[in-house]
């Protein structure tokens, strides 16, 4: 018996260790993302800006081409060089909108994927329930749910009732086979006394992720592959635990949805490769 606590002891400190590192890998991704998105928004402004003074150009030469038709009567005729110039400028602008386009298409695209994202989660598991918050932030979507609706004070064991919320989130999960989730359980700041494997609240909500993917896998159809287990304790709190109604808020699992990021990561980069050029 006492070797099998030994085991189980050392597998909850491996799966606590490898999705940490999965998790900051994750997190230096996301910025990694976020650094290129902001770039490509101040090169998207500066083209803007380019296309305003080209117009402006345009606009100017064809009021002195005008000017040399009002002076020169009955002609009609533009000069060789005004006509070069308006055509030479036209043709800067085309080429702008299309970087522009470009540009705009990247960043819009992503912002859609993440708003059907959204948007499903939303009719899926439904927004109406207090204890269930689904929103966006840098992209990604986050899907929190109380752990009053998951867990027994305490404990790790998945309850009935939370179940049938799980299986709201698979049937999303598994219409978006090429994205990932992440699990990530939160605790409050009060100490862990159970007894067992468990030695404080990092293992409670290491155990808590563990939990909960194995419902969606086992019992939902999820593939494991899309799944990361992570445990945040009680360092990220939604608030501060001074009151019970604070400490149950902070108590939660979260689960952060992560759309294929590589593909916008490289639409967006070739695109800043083709600024250059």
């Amino acid at each position: 018996m006492r070797k099998i606590v030994i085991a189980l002891s050392v597998l909850a400190l491996l799966t606590s260790c490898v999705s940490k590192k999965k998790y900051t890998d994750l997190e230096a991704r996301n910025k990694e993302t976020q650094d290129l998105l902001n770039s490509a928004t101040v090169k998207l402004n500066s083209c803007l800006e380019e296309k305003a003074g080209l117009s402006a150009t345009v606009a100017g030469l064809k009021e002195h081409n005008q000017t040399l038709i009002n002076t020169s009567k009955d002609m009609t005729v533009l000069t060789t060089k005004g006509a070069e110039n308006i055509e030479k400028a036209l043709e800067s602008i085309k080429e702008k909108d299309l970087k522009i386009s470009r540009m705009q298409d990247a960043l819009t695209k992503k912002d859609s994927v993440t708003l059907a994202v959204v948007t499903s989660l939303k009719s899926a598991v439904g927004i109406s329930d207090p204890d269930i918050e689904i929103n966006v932030e840098k992209g990604v979507v986050f899907i929190s749910i109380a752990d009053k609706l998951l867990f027994k004070t305490g404990s790790y064991d998945v309850t009935d009732r939370a179940k049938g919320v799980l299986a709201k989130v698979a049937k999303v999960v598994n219409d978006k086979p090429d994205f990932e989730c992440m699990v990530e359980g939160h605790t409050d700041n009060v100490p862990y006394n159970g007894s067992g494997i468990l030695l404080d609240n990092w293992d409670l909500s290491v155990k808590r992720s563990t939990s909960i993917i194995r419902v969606l896998t086992n019992q939902l159809g999820v593939k494991p592959e899309q799944l990361i287990a992570a445990g945040r304790s009680s360092y990220v709190p939604l608030v501060a635990n001074d009151s019970a109604e604070n400490r149950a808020r902070n108590r939660r699992t979260r689960i952060v949805v992560l759309p294929k990021i590589d593909q916008f990561y490289d639409m967006i980069e070739k695109e800043m490769k083709k600024q250059k050029q």
